[in-house]
């Protein structure tokens, strides 16, 4: 017997399990000698089983080979050509080896993250209604308000730990388009709620219809619908297959909820080229049919190469964090959240494309949420605002804009809106107007809700990147970045120059702020975000490494090399969780 995987570029890769092989020999022993000694043979021993993610040609590819198997399909997941599966380790192994197969073994894990303290400011006399209001200002949304632009008529789909019931009447009523838990069902049941507190922050950041006296909206898009997707547990954690079932129903009621926006403020390390990833694959679906995808950058900053899963896709919108260092009227002090993540990307694309406010952001959440009971945040005046920080927060913000930005053009594609999102951002500079922050920690700079409606750009992002081509797995993409004999990270293949602020160098500190400029563009408007095609690919100038060890060159497969069980590698026993983004301490 041989056991048998399909690689990411349709060769057959075999190797003979001879561990399975001298166990299947030894059961065949004890049943033959159990029988010359005229015994019975003893009950089987309790097999264990495990759920997959089964991938095939079609569904129905995938379904046939589980119930060839012996297995017991769970769902169905059409986005990725797969199914959902309780497998036993005999039965996996036979898909395995099965032709067209590709198995990926889901995990459940637990949210780890650095240590948060959450505070209310930087001294008890702060004023946190202003934060509550700065970050619509901060971005230009409330002069969009004012001119009737608030997100109406898009719907924004969520995929996070749900949102609190009590707040539903109050802050979004008749907007709430539907509201699903697929939390280990084979099928959305309905569900309103918010054990975690996550999900309510981030969707109240980019959503809320609330206002203070002065008519001013908490949210970013406050007449914007909202379809919640519940895939994350209390604690934070999700499986990849809960998350795809979630990912699957929002493709396939794209349509009926007229869903243009997802928020995606979750991660996980990648362990694959991002092309490999089943995660990836369904968000690129999600992209390729038309839906505008915000993903959170990470909490793991201030790294290189620290972005997450799915933020590490090429194609997405993904936001980094900044802080107004509690002084939300005064932008001189302004600078990047050091925890924010950075990239480049392993596959070399520059990461992320923008940067929004993530430090200290106040929004609602029920006092009774995990992560309040967890870290023990304090109540705010009316006892359902909280402050946390965090990339999550700012890829809600970024969704935000995007609805905007629909409202204000629905003809927009998600690439055109990627392209004016960028092309509008303010780089931070400093006084000699440099880049305060490598392109890698910044991308094209902070956001601006009227500078990307306003803009005429367009054909500025994704250049040289199929998607169509990348899921049909015909051909993969490189980005431009590259690294040097000494290790700084680099631009490539610009008119013959090197942009971009090396990480190891000037802009890597975070000691003190940087302005941004109002009027600093990136060179003749370029957005970063141009692909090459992997085949004929740009090298690494020297050999790199994994941040767990893997070597960059090999390109490790979840169908071979990373086998998971019980949310860890077999072979390394190095955890890779996947949850809500990290918490970390205020900026």
């Amino acid at each position: 017997m041989t056991d048998t995987n399909l690689s990411s570029t349709g060769r057959a890769h075999t190797a003979r399990p001879r561990a399975m092989l001298f166990s299947a020999l030894i059961s065949v022993f004890a049943l033959g000698s159990a029988a010359l000694a005229g015994q019975s043979p003893a009950a089987p021993l309790h097999v264990s089983s495990r759920s997959y993610i089964v991938q095939g040609r079609s569904v129905e590819a995938a379904e046939r080979a589980v119930n060839a198997a012996g297995g017991r399909v769970l769902n169905e997941l059409a986005i990725i050509d797969a199914v959902g599966a309780e497998l036993q380790d005999t039965q996996a192994a036979r898909l395995r080896s099965t032709a067209g197969v590709r198995l990926y073994t889901d995990r459940t894990v637990d949210a780890r993250g650095k240590t948060t303290t959450f505070v209310s400011g930087t001294s008890p006399s702060v004023n946190l209604n202003q934060f509550y209001t700065n970050y619509p200002m901060l971005v230009g949304a409330d002069q969009l308000h004012t001119a009737g632009i608030t997100g109406a008529g898009v719907t924004v789909a969520f995929l996070d730990s749900g949102l609190w019931k009590n707040n539903v009447n109050d802050h979004y009523g008749k907007r709430l388009l539907a509201m699903l838990d697929f939390v280990g069902s084979a099928n959305a049941v309905a569900y309103t709620g918010d054990d975690s507190g996550h999900g309510t922050h981030v969707t109240s950041i980019a959503l809320s219809g609330d206002s203070n006296n002065s008519g001013q909206y908490y949210g970013i898009a406050p007449k914007a619908n909202v379809v919640i997707a519940r895939a994350f547990q209390a604690n934070g954690s999700a499986s990849y297959l809960d998350v795809i079932k979630a990912l699957n129903w929002i493709l396939a009621n794209k349509d009926t909820y007229k869903i243009r926006v997802l928020n995606l403020s979750f991660g996980a390390p990648p362990q694959s080229y991002y092309w490999d990833d089943p995660l990836n694959q369904a968000v690129m679906k999600a992209w390729a049919a038309g839906i505008v995808v915000v993903t959170s950058a990470g909490n793991s900053g201030p790294t290189p190469m620290s972005i997450e899963v799915p933020g590490n896709l090429p194609y997405v919108i993904t936001a980094g964090a900044l802080t107004d260092n509690y002084t939300p009227y005064d932008s001189s002090d302004d600078r990047l959240a050091s925890f924010s993540s950075t990239g480049p990307t392993y596959e070399g694309f520059v990461k992320p494309e923008v940067v929004a406010p993530g430090g200290h952001m106040v929004a609602t959440m029920p006092s009774n949420a995990y992560l309040v009971q967890l870290f023990g945040a304090q109540m705010k005046p009316n006892g359902t605002l909280f402050t946390m920080s965090g990339t999550s927060q700012a890829a809600a913000v970024t969704t935000g804009v995007v609805a905007l930005m629909l409202q204000s053009d629905p003809t927009l594609t998600p690439d055109q809106v990627k392209c004016k999102l960028m092309a509008a951002a303010r780089p931070a500079i400093t006084a000699t107007g440099t880049l305060a922050y490598s392109v890698f920690q910044q991308g094209a700079g902070l956001i601006n809700a009227i500078s990307a409606i306003n803009t005429s750009a367009t054909n500025c992002a994704n250049q040289g990147l199929d998607v169509a081509a990348d899921l049909a797995g015909t051909a993969h993409f490189g980005g431009p970045a590259n690294m040097d004999a000494s290790g700084n990270y680099y631009v490539m293949d610009m008119q013959g120059s090197s942009w971009g602020q090396a990480i190891s160098a000037d802009g890597y500190t975070w000691s003190r702020g940087y302005t941004w400029s109002q009027g600093y563009t990136w060179s003749q408007g370029y957005t970063w975000s141009r692909g090459y095609t992997w085949s004929r690919g740009y090298t690494w100038s020297r050999a790199d490494t994994w941040s767990q060890g893997y070597t960059w060159s090999r390109g490790y497969t979840w169908s071979r090399s990373l086998n998971w069980v019980e949310g860890s590698f077999t072979s390394q026993g190095l955890t890779q969780p996947m949850s809500v983004d990290p918490w970390v301490s205020q900026e």
